[in-house]
């Protein structure tokens, strides 16, 4: 079992309001534990509380890797997993904020790749 406490309310709340924000409209996270590697040199994987969203075809996971200490990442497919750039946040609300504007940047520039015709 991990010492990792499961996301409080107020977390909960945080990610709820941003996505609220964000989306116009509410979405309810689903929680899960996952594993993970916390030290990059170490083979131990932690059980680590999360929330997983979907929006437009897009898949996003929020990970809980310590006391005010969080992992994100949005992804398609298995082939297409991206991150924000920063490994850890130690505010939910920068990860949250950083972790939506990176997804949104990231589909822009893919709507700018391949317009569609009409």
């Amino acid at each position: 079992m991990s010492d990792i406490e499961d996301f409080t309310e107020s977390e909960l709340w945080i990610i709820k309001a941003t996505l609220e924000e964000r989306y116009g409209e509410a979405i309810e996270p689903m929680l899960a534990d996952i594993e993970l590697r916390l030290n990059p040199y170490a083979t131990e994987l932690t059980p680590c509380p999360a929330a997983y969203w979907e929006h437009q075809g897009c898949n996003f996971i929020l990970c809980k890797s310590g006391d005010s200490r969080y992992r994100c990442q949005f992804y398609y497919r298995v082939h297409q997993m991206y991150g924000t750039g920063v490994e850890e946040y130690d505010d939910l609300s920068e990860c949250m904020v950083t972790l939506l504007q990176v997804q949104s940047d990231y589909a822009s520039s893919r709507d700018d790749s391949n317009p569609s015709t009409t």
